[in-house]
């Protein structure tokens, strides 16, 4: 029971971040119908561009607490985040918007090579550790452990989905995009700025990819310039898993990969005699995917492109 529960806060704290990535990818898809593979890269770059920050604040021996030189990092990673999310989609999406769509999926996969091989060339191939700076003492209960980092994990995670959903159904720009993911014609009718809604919501998505990178690099206590291929791959399939264009469906798909994942990769070590263990771990979302696409290709909670605004 006790490796049960421990795979179960272990899948929870995964399952947040994945469910923060997912979302990026299902609001693009909600407004746009356009599946932005770049976005991964956007997580990754924002744990480079922390984690950097961080060691930069460091070696000038700036003595502030640990938390505090994190926010600070973040404070850098995500306008250069949500300046990114813009420039990819004011440079490279909008003038396909009417084109067929295969011509902005490939161009989607382009982007993500381009990011990917820049962070090679600014970073390098290595992977760089995380900066030791946040505590992590260890909390035991019922034969399981979390760390408070973990819990931190968690815990911000909510946070950032509960503000989601609040702007997105409690303000007028949440009504703007609602309005524009429904009908880009009308809404421009009614007054909306759908060239500016469309870009808000690229940067939106891609401030919370640098948090969910950032969480992803301090978890692992590092990062790298190919994290995000895989990772992103993950949090499409949360978000499919979920019902993609679905806010709820990519937050429920995100929480039940990560215990997938975490449950099968687990046990699969210990029936095997740890031959197959969390090594393997990235086959069930991708065994997740294939069984979704097959059975239910709407997802969970089903496929949601628009609401009434």
């Amino acid at each position: 029971m006790d490796i049960f529960l421990q795979q179960i806060i272990n899948g929870l704290v995964v399952g947040s971040v994945y469910a923060l990535i997912a979302l990026g990818y299902t609001m693009v898809y909600g407004i746009l119908q356009l599946i932005n593979f770049a976005h991964g890269e956007i997580v990754m770059i924002g744990a480079m561009v922390t984690i950097t920050c961080i060691n930069f604040l460091i070696g000038h021996n700036v003595n502030l607490p640990g938390p505090l030189l994190l926010a600070l990092g973040l404070a850098m990673a995500i306008p250069v985040t949500m300046l990114l999310g813009y420039l990819i989609e004011r440079i490279a999406y909008r003038p396909l918007r009417k084109a067929p769509r295969l011509a902005p999926l490939i161009t989607a996969i382009g982007v993500s090579i381009v990011l990917q091989q820049a962070a090679m060339m600014i970073w390098g191939r290595n992977y760089r550790a995380f900066p030791a700076i946040l505590p992590s003492d260890v909390v035991e209960f019922g034969g399981a452990s979390i760390t408070t980092l973990q819990i931190a994990i968690i815990a911000l995670s909510i946070v950032l989905l509960i503000g989601l959903f609040l702007l997105i159904e409690r303000t007028k720009m949440g009504r703007a995009m609602r309005a524009t993911a429904q009908s880009p014609d009308v809404a421009r009718l009614m007054g909306v700025n759908v060239n500016n809604i469309i870009s808000l919501t690229f940067m939106i998505g891609s401030a919370l990819g640098a948090v969910a990178g950032v969480l992803v690099a301090a978890n692992y206590d590092q990062a790298h310039a190919y994290m995000g291929f895989m990772i992103g791959l993950k949090a499409f399939t949360a978000a499919v898993l979920g019902g993609i264009g679905n806010l709820g469906g990519a937050v429920l798909g995100g929480i039940l990969l990560g215990l997938i994942e975490s449950i099968g990769s687990g046990y699969l070590g210990d029936l095997t005699g740890g031959f197959l263990g969390s090594q393997y771990k990235d086959i069930f979302a991708f065994l997740v995917l294939i069984l979704v696409l097959i059975f239910r290709p709407s997802g969970l909670m089903g496929e949601r492109v628009a609401e009434r605004a």
